[in-house]
C-alpha cells in the first residue's frame, strides 16, 4: 500500500549535515503529508522508542521512512512494528515475539555501518541501561535504498566507527557457528573485501564517491551476512559498554 502520511524519523545531526530537506521536499511534492520525528539519540533509550510511537499514532502515520545512521534505523523500524499494535516494546524484546503486520517501511541508511536497512533487528537500551535485542522477521524493510551520497558528509570518526562495525559482522558472521552456511559466508567475504579495501581511503578522502559506494555495498552485504548466520562474543562484549558508557558501537565492537 502506498503511504499518505509517513513518519520520517531522523536526528539532529542527519538534519545538521543538510540531508532531510531535500528529501522532505521531494516526499512533499509526491503530495505526501510528512511528519518529522527528529529526537532520535544515539544507543536509543526505550523512553525515546515510547515517544516516537505516541509521535506517530498522534499524526495518524500510515506508513514510516527512516532517513539516518543504526540509531535512527532502529527507531524507525520499531515504530512501524508498535504504532498499530497494541503490543508494548516490552512485549517485543527478544526472538520472534512481534505480532501481526505492520504499515509500510522504507530505510535509507546515511553511514556505511550497521546495516540495519536489511537486517530484522533494533537494538533499545532498556530503561534499566542494558542493551535488548528486538529480533522478528517483520522488522525487514519493504524497501531499502543505499544511495552513498547521503555517506559523504559523514565525519571521519563516524566513518571509521561504522566501518569497523561492519567489518565486524562480516568477521563474525563468517566465523560464526551458529547458522553458518555457503551464502551467509560469500556476502560476509565479499562485504569484507569492500569494506576492508576501502574504509582508509573514505576516512582520507571522505568526497571518494567510489571509496563510498563500495562501504555502502559492503556493510549492506555484511547486513545480509549476519541476518543469516549471527554475530558472536564480539557483539556480545561490545554492547555494555556502549549501554554503560555511551561508546560508539564500532568503537566498542574494535
Amino acid at each position: 500500500d502506498r503511504m499518505k502520511r509517513p513518519v520520517f524519523v531522523t536526528d539532529q545531526g542527519v538534519i545538521a549535515a543538510g540531508l532531510v530537506e531535500g528529501a522532505l521536499e521531494s516526499l512533499r511534492d509526491a503530495g505526501l503529508e510528512v511528519f518529522v520525528y527528529d529526537k532520535v539519540v544515539a544507543d536509543p533509550p526505550a523512553a525515546t522508542i515510547r515517544d516516537a510511537v505516541a509521535a506517530a499514532r498522534e499524526h495518524g502515520a500510515d506508513g514510516v521512512i527512516g532517513l539516518g545512521g543504526g540509531s535512527s534505523l532502529d527507531t524507525a523500524k520499531l515504530i512501524a512494528v508498535l504504532m498499530d499494535s497494541g503490543q508494548s516494546l516490552e512485549d517485543v524484546y527478544g526472538v520472534g515475539n512481534v505480532k501481526g503486520s505492520r504499515p509500510p517501511l522504507v530505510l535509507l541508511p546515511t553511514t556505511a555501518g550497521t546495516g540495519s536497512e536489511v537486517t530484522a533487528i533494533s537494538i533499545v537500551t532498556s530503561d534499566d541501561m542494558k542493551k535488548i535485542g528486538v529480533v522478528s522477521d517483520q522488522l525487514f524493510a519493504d524497501l531499502a535504498i543505499v544511495d552513498p551520497m547521503l555517506t559523504l558528509t559523514a565525519p571521519r570518526g563516524v566513518t571509521a566507527a561504522t566501518g569497523i562495525d561492519a567489518m565486524v559482522h562480516a568477521i563474525e558472521s563468517y566465523t560464526s557457528k551458529l547458522l553458518r552456511n555457503p551464502v551467509s559466508g560469500a556476502l560476509a567475504k565479499e562485504g569484507l573485501r569492500l569494506l576492508a579495501g576501502n574504509l582508509l581511503r573514505a576516512c582520507e578522502h571522505p568526497d571518494d564517491i567510489e571509496a563510498r559506494e563500495a562501504m555502502c555495498i559492503g556493510a549492506t552485504l555484511a547486513g545480509q551476512a549476519f541476518s543469516n548466520a549471527p554475530v558472536a562474543a564480539v557483539h556480545a562484549m561490545a554492547y555494555p559498554l556502549g549501554a554503560l558508557f555511551h561508546v560508539p558501537h564500532g568503537v566498542s565492537n574494535a
